[in-house]
């Protein structure tokens, strides 16, 4: 059996499939006009997972990068989905990972998502990841579920030496903020897999 294949996104013509996997493993209702809004503007932000000699993918992830407040460059992971066939072979980290890489070629400083507050397999992938829990959302979602907002910071890139001599501490947006607390890692098997936001 041969291995997953990523690719970014190409266009319009995948969006079907993004959409049949999103709504088959998420909880969460959206509208074509939201899956446009994000692949539209940030389509070198969206990946998709494909099988061995198959026109479907089994995973996709969609994001966006902008300024937040004027103050920070952010990412923000809208959708993960792993379809569960196929979970439990590193396809949502890898994903994942690929998305950041890139977010991070464009100077991003912390990448964020929500995902639902009982979603255990979902938590532990990110916090495997770096992510943290920033704060508890009350009836987040539409079923009335809870979310946990999860962060991650992403310090600036390896200066040269030079650079390194002569740098200040870094600001205080790149350490983490105060109100998030690190908790102790779950067990995170790079096999457990599920799909998440």
């Amino acid at each position: 059996m041969g291995s997953i294949v990523y690719r970014q996104y190409s266009g319009e013509s995948e969006l079907p499939h993004i959409m049949a996997l999103v709504q088959h493993e998420l909880s969460e209702p959206y509208v074509i006009y939201t899956y446009r809004y994000f692949l539209q503007q940030w389509p070198h932000l969206a990946f998709l997972a494909y099988p061995p000699q198959s026109s479907e993918p089994v995973g996709v992830i969609v994001s966006k990068q902008s300024m937040h407040r004027d103050a920070a460059n952010r990412g923000y992971i809208a959708m993960l989905s792993v379809h569960k066939n196929w979970r439990k072979r590193g396809i949502a980290s890898t994903l994942v990972r690929r998305t950041v890489e890139v977010m991070k070629k464009h100077g991003v400083e912390e990448v964020v998502l929500e995902t639902e507050y009982d979603n255990s397999a979902a938590l532990s992938l990110y916090e495997s990841l770096g992510f943290m829990r920033e704060k508890r959302l009350y009836r987040f979602y539409l079923n009335g579920k809870d979310a946990f907002r999860l962060v991650l910071v992403v310090p600036p890139p390896e200066l040269d030496e030079e650079a390194k001599a002569t740098r200040k501490p870094l600001p205080a947006r790149y350490l983490a903020p105060a109100r998030m607390i690190p908790i102790p890692s779950l067990p995170y098997d790079s096999d457990d897999e599920v799909s998440s936001r």
